[in-house]
């Protein structure tokens, strides 16, 4: 006879706890292998969701930067215009102010000059007078003779 049992071994402890965790290892692998698939199928429908909305959002993003754009050209070139017709009525304005002031010398000079011209006839005749008056007084004088008292 065999020393053999013929009755199936029996695990010991630390076999079985071996199994147990080789089970739960197992079934632990295959549930994370079903929450990877689902997690791939799950990002996979939002992605698909996500890129018409991406789409658009990145379309009306650029219509507005070009909206944008434009009206900032447009304000630019209004400013820009606005500048130059003001430099415009300035230099006009300019202009005027010089042309009157030109006029208003011009006419000073000529009020100058008549009455500068006056003022020489005015002194010629004063002088004239007091020339004819001085010689007459010298002719009196010489016409009458001095007495002595």
């Amino acid at each position: 006879m065999s020393d053999k049992a013929t009755k199936p071994e029996e695990k010991g402890f630390f076999e079985k706890v071996k199994d147990a965790i080789e089970e739960l290892w197992d079934g632990t692998k295959d549930t994370a292998e079903d929450i990877k698939e689902a997690a791939e199928d799950k990002y996979e429908d939002l992605t698909k969701k996500a890129a018409p909305a991406k789409k658009a959002a990145t379309r009306k993003v650029a219509a507005a930067k070009r909206t944008v754009k434009a009206k900032a050209e447009t304000a630019t070139t209004k400013a820009k215009t606005a500048a130059k017709e003001t430099k415009a009525k300035a230099e006009t304005k300019v202009k005027e102010a010089k042309a009157k002031v030109a006029e208003v010398k011009e006419k000073a000079d000529a009020k100058a000059k008549d009455i500068t011209t006056k003022a020489k006839k005015a002194a010629g005749d004063v002088k004239a007078k007091a020339d004819k008056k001085a010689k007459a007084v010298t002719a009196k004088a010489k016409a009458k003779p001095v007495t002595a008292k």
